[in-house]
């Protein structure tokens, strides 16, 4: 089950997952073609209805990818509090909730990964991600405390991308654009100095790592919050 997966790193994962031979059901707010699940993760009712569906008629999932657009960017002063519960349902509560429902098969199976993409900002907050720096935060918290608990064989780890050629990446671009008064190349100019491997990553190379950790290679590799950054993130 990969959430979001129809653009950017979701859609990568979709397919690094499918090249490793695995059967990928895409959950997305549109359907899309065969094997896509309609669902708006902020609506908890529904999104528990359709995976009760899916796991009834088709069998239980080994697999879990927690990926969902972002909030809109913001200074977090501006941020209201509906823009948090929000933030909040989409993220925390939807991922609880495919957790809670998914599990059950993983322990049958005896073989889980949950993999969650979250963001850098969990080591180091963001400028003008003030709402998505608090959700992420809490995300890496839940996955924490569920590596602790989670069974032997059943593993749960965080992919933390950095500067990524992504839709969100250049609604990021154009908000600090307007901001600072400068143009995009010049905020993408200032990100790729902090960047050793000086460019924009791709979502390819996201869904390399989000197949690894799905699989069996990273067996005792559970509870970390991977960054794939190309460098940038300053803490060990």
């Amino acid at each position: 089950m990969v959430c979001g997966g129809t653009k950017g790193i979701g859609e990568a994962a979709a397919t690094a997952l499918k090249d490793c031979g695995a059967s990928v059901v895409v959950l997305s707010r549109t359907a899309s073609g065969k094997d896509t699940i309609a669902c708006d993760m902020e609506d908890i009712d529904l999104l528990t209805t359709s995976i009760k569906r899916e796991i009834t008629e088709n069998g239980p999932f080994q697999i879990l990818i927690n990926n969902s657009g972002g909030p809109p960017s913001g200074a977090i002063v501006d941020a209201t509090s509906n823009d948090f519960e929000k933030a909040f349902r989409r993220h925390v509560l939807a991922s609880q909730t495919l957790v809670q429902l998914i599990l059950p098969g993983m322990m049958e199976s005896n073989y889980g990964r949950v993999i969650n993409v979250i963001s850098t900002s969990v080591k180091e907050p963001i400028t003008g991600l003030g709402v998505s720096n608090t959700i992420r935060g809490a995300m890496a918290s839940w996955s924490k405390s569920y590596s602790n608990e989670l069974p032997p064989n059943i593993t749960i780890n965080n992919v933390l991308p950095g500067f990524t050629n992504t839709e969100r990446l250049g609604e990021l671009k154009k908000t600090l654009s307007e901001q600072k008064g400068i143009s995009q190349e010049e905020v993408e100019k200032a990100w790729l100095s902090t960047v050793p491997e000086g460019r924009l990553g791709d979502p390819s190379e996201l869904g390399n790592v989000i197949a690894f950790l799905a699989s069996p290679a990273a067996s005792f590799v559970r509870g970390v919050s991977l960054p794939v950054d190309g460098g940038r993130t300053g803490s060990i």
